[in-house]
């Protein structure tokens, strides 16, 4: 009995309606203070590609390296040749903050080609970051622009609630100037029950044989974290479409979110997964 009212007792009460349209394939939800995994659904142990979750890795690179200097410094302009796939908002001068909140792809280029390869790569080891893998697509030399995006990169589930703790205990050899700004831009709107939430979306197809994008089998990120009371949790939830629909996977995915989350004493809370107006 004692065993019982001591546990955190975590319902899954909804996984989303999304299950038409894509499959879950993992929900992890990690203490960060203990470290002890709280929910683990799925395969949550297979690397796949971070997508746009890898901005929060990148933004801890720019800031500790000097080239970012606050949440709206620098602000570059969009220039002719720049990706912009993700349409007029990515062509407007673009700040750390509004890099993160329209998940920016050519911003996080002009990052990572001012760190340059070998600082780039000695980053990624430091951090720890999945496979550690930025050679990008084989033969393309295109790693410092794209090894994070359906490439060579690739991390699980469990390595990104891993990595998050690592964060918010700033535990990572960056400073501590670094994690501030990055968990100043990642912050979304707090949940009605007192938690604040960070987190980053992501969004990315798998390559066929012949190198082009499987449109039909995207995934979808949304990894972050929640404060309350002195408590940290880290979560990740990776989604797979079944068929190819519209809009990013990331955003379908983030669509479900973490709502109650019980404390311990015996309370039993719920997980529940809804739609925020703030997911982009």
């Amino acid at each position: 009995m004692m065993v019982r009212c001591l546990a955190l007792r975590i319902l899954v009460v909804a996984l989303c309606g999304s299950a038409a349209q894509a499959h879950t394939i993992c929900t992890a939800v990690a203490d960060a203070g203990s470290g002890k995994i709280l929910l683990r659904q799925g395969d949550c142990a297979t690397r796949v590609t971070p997508a746009s979750t890898f901005k929060i890795a990148i933004s801890l690179m720019g800031f500790d390296s000097g080239f970012l200097k606050d949440a709206h410094t620098p602000s570059l302009p969009f220039k002719e040749g720049y990706v912009d796939w993700g349409g007029a908002e990515w062509k407007k001068p673009t700040d750390p903050t509004r890099w993160i909140h329209y998940s920016v792809v050519w911003y996080s280029q002009h990052v990572t080609q001012t760190l340059g390869a070998a600082r780039f790569q000695k980053y990624a080891d430091a951090l720890d970051y999945g496979n550690r893998d930025l050679s990008g697509d084989p033969g393309k030399n295109n790693g410092l622009l794209r090894s994070w995006i359906g490439s060579s990169l690739e991390i699980s589930p469990l390595e990104q609630v891993n990595f998050l703790a690592k964060l918010v205990n700033r535990k990572l050899p960056v400073s501590g100037h670094a994690v501030d700004v990055t968990e100043e831009i990642t912050t979304l709107d707090p949940l009605p029950n007192g938690w604040t939430l960070n987190g980053k979306t992501g969004s990315a197809f798998p390559k066929r044989a012949d190198g082009s994008n499987d449109e039909d089998h995207g995934w979808g990120w949304f990894v972050g974290w929640v404060k309350r009371d002195g408590r940290t949790l880290t979560f990740a939830r990776l989604i797979q479409d079944d068929g190819k629909v519209q809009g990013a996977g990331g955003v379908r995915g983030a669509r479900c979110i973490l709502e109650r989350i019980a404390g311990p004493g015996g309370q039993a809370g719920e997980v529940t997964l809804y739609p925020r107006r703030f997911l982009k």
